[in-house]
């Protein structure tokens, strides 16, 4: 019998000492974000672990850029699917447009006078939407004729990262380092709509279809699969989904906000996978019901903390 043990705090103590205590604690909330912490560096210090990052939800303009930019560069990410509209934030982003913060309590009708969007309590300028428009015919206009007639979005995404300036880009990160992102919602975005307006003056054919062909030869050479999923919808289950081939991921942690009551994908926790073949075992899984703004950083801090000099150097790349 393990009696649930209070949490204790002090003076200097770190984010990973922090979570310690929540680990002691081992029930509710804190025993679910420190047991996730644990499978996530388990995943990071395992060298035989191709990791997906699956990301739905503002998480750019949220201000997780650079934390994921910072598992990207020291080679703990090894493939991303993303909402198109966190593409879009990153892009906007790189071209000087930061989101405002805001409120929630708004007249929208305001906003929309002043040329200001709003997602949640972050404004965000109309004129960094025009920025983007100029930037997608720039790179639409630079593919060359035979590769516009067939291109995946894994591709286009690439060269669209290898066209930004701004060194903490994901999307400039990912080019760099090799690491494929995939978007499958990405007409589901501004870009799609750039996409759909190009392509009544030039032709330009997305090929999805080689996006899946990349995607399950990644799932296949991977010797363990881990998963990472902040929100869910579609970049969830286009991980999750793809791993059928290979009768599940290994590991998963997941955080959302959603619940599991209506049935959606978001919010079913990752045992509900094991059914579909989706997921290997309930051992190396967990859910958290949060805010992954707040959630995740705290879980990477932890997790980074308390591997040893060897596992930060793991710089693995899916070539």
């Amino acid at each position: 019998m393990k009696y649930v043990e209070q949490m204790r705090i002090h003076r200097d103590m770190s984010v990973g000492q922090l979570v310690a205590e929540m680990n002691k604690c081992g029930v509710l909330g804190a025993g679910r974000l420190a047991r996730a912490t644990d499978i996530m560096r388990e995943m990071f210090r395992d060298k035989d672990y191709t990791i997906f990052l699956a990301l739905a939800g503002p998480m750019i303009p949220g201000g997780l850029r650079s934390v994921i930019g910072t598992l990207i560069d020291e080679g703990y990410v090894h493939a991303i699917v993303t909402s198109g509209a966190n593409i879009v934030h990153d892009v906007i982003e790189g071209l000087g447009f930061k989101g405002v913060k805001g409120s929630f309590l708004v007249d929208d009708a305001n906003l929309r006078k002043e040329g200001i969007g709003r997602v949640g309590d972050i404004f965000l300028e109309q004129d960094g939407f025009m920025a983007l428009e100029k930037k997608m015919y720039q790179v639409f206009n630079s593919l060359i004729q035979e590769r516009r007639e067939k291109v995946s979005i894994r591709e286009l995404v690439f060269e669209l990262g290898k066209a930004l300036d701004d060194e903490d880009s994901l999307l400039k990160k990912a080019s760099e380092h090799n690491i494929p992102v995939f978007s499958p919602g990405l007409l589901d975005s501004m870009i799609g709509l750039h996409l759909w307006t190009f392509n009544q003056l030039k032709k330009l054919q997305l090929d999805s279809l080689s996006d899946l062909t990349e995607l399950s030869d990644i799932v296949f050479e991977a010797k363990k699969v881990g998963a990472i999923i902040l929100g869910g919808g579609l970049p969830k289950h286009h991980v999750l989904g793809a791993n059928i081939l290979r009768e599940g991921v290994d590991a998963a942690v997941q955080v959302t906000l959603d619940r599991p009551e209506g049935g959606s994908l978001s919010g079913a926790y990752l045992e509900e996978g094991i059914s579909w073949k989706k997921v290997k075992t309930e051992k190396k899984l967990e859910t958290v019901i949060g805010d992954a703004t707040i959630v995740f950083p705290i879980m990477v801090a932890a997790a980074l903390e308390k591997l040893d000099s060897s596992a930060q150097v793991k710089k693995r790349r899916i070539h």
